[in-house]
């Protein structure tokens, strides 16, 4: 009875870590295909500022109701404060370049671009926080600045304009992860994500309010629309979140590997975009410098799942 045991408990832990695999699969899948999204949405008429009101607005209420129905902790008012700035300051300006350089470069460059964010976080927490590195991470960092350099030099995907604001938004992103892993509370990040949605679509709502709304006026990107906010942003961050806790923050990294990949794969099948040497040299490298950044132990050596 013992053994049986032993054995019923090992399948039920391979069983839950493989629904937290696919739960996080699915969460890089929906965040990938949010550039093709987002060019079917500009191709009906839809401005950047509208897009991301609505995007964040109806995360807002999908997170917080869910929030409320599954009865999660709610952030302090000083940790709901944080978060509301958070979402004012740090998403919007991450997501603002992100969605903005979509209209001057290819998702694929865009994608790729912005994925070289965790290798500055890297930097960046050795630089301020005085972070331990390995040879592994040290490899990382190179393979993700010379993927950048090598996806620069693919012509006829992005313009300059495309270009400086893809990396801005990676500049913009590694601050806010540096910001938020200080200010959201573990245990408390849906409830947390949905006052960052909150705080970002106030903004967008006054930016909105001062340059007249942009609604989407055809089907296809009403649908464009809706699949942003509810797919690569409702179901993303569940997914992703739901995931985590069975499998833990280091596996889940290592599984959001496939996002950028995913990207690429859509826009070429969906938006007909072509694929050069030097792009699909460059995202492999980008796409290394990641798998090698997830795979490297933290300092403890212990995944947190």
């Amino acid at each position: 009875m013992f053994l049986l045991g032993m054995v019923g408990e090992s399948l039920m832990h391979e069983a839950n870590r493989g629904s937290g695999i696919v739960l996080v699969a699915v969460s890089a899948a929906s965040f990938g295909v949010m550039p093709v999204f987002a060019q079917m949405a500009y191709a009906g008429g839809t401005s950047t500022v509208t897009l991301l009101f609505l995007r964040f607005s109806v995360g807002a209420l999908c997170m917080g109701l869910f929030a409320a129905l599954r009865k999660l902790p709610v952030p302090s008012g000083r940790d709901t404060l944080a978060s509301l700035l958070l979402g004012a300051i740090g998403y919007v300006g991450q997501s603002y370049c992100y969605f903005t350089a979509l209209r001057y470069a290819s998702a694929s460059v865009v994608a790729l671009l912005l994925y070289t964010y965790p290798m500055m976080v890297m930097a960046s927490s050795v630089l301020w926080f005085h972070e331990v590195v390995s040879r592994r991470n040290i490899v990382a960092l190179a393979c993700a600045i010379l993927g950048a350099v090598v996806i620069l030099g693919a012509k006829g995907h992005a313009s300059m304009e495309g270009v400086v604001l893809s990396l801005a938004s990676a500049v913009i992103y590694t601050g806010y992860i540096l910001v938020s892993a200080r200010v959201v509370r573990k245990g408390r990040e849906i409830s947390s994500s949905a006052y960052i949605m909150l705080g970002a679509a106030l903004v967008y709502g006054v930016m909105n309010g001062v340059s007249g709304f942009s609604f989407p006026h055809d089907a296809s990107s009403i649908g464009a629309v809706l699949s942003i906010a509810l797919v690569s942003t409702v179901l993303a961050f569940w997914s992703f979140f739901t995931g985590m806790e069975k499998i833990g923050p280091s596996t889940a990294a290592m599984v959001s590997t496939v996002e950028p990949v995913v990207t690429v794969l859509a826009s070429v099948l969906m938006l007909g975009e072509s694929l050069t040497l030097r792009l699909v040299g460059g995202g492999v490298l980008v796409l290394a410098s990641l798998v090698l950044n997830a795979t490297t132990p933290s300092p403890r050596g212990k995944d947190a799942g």
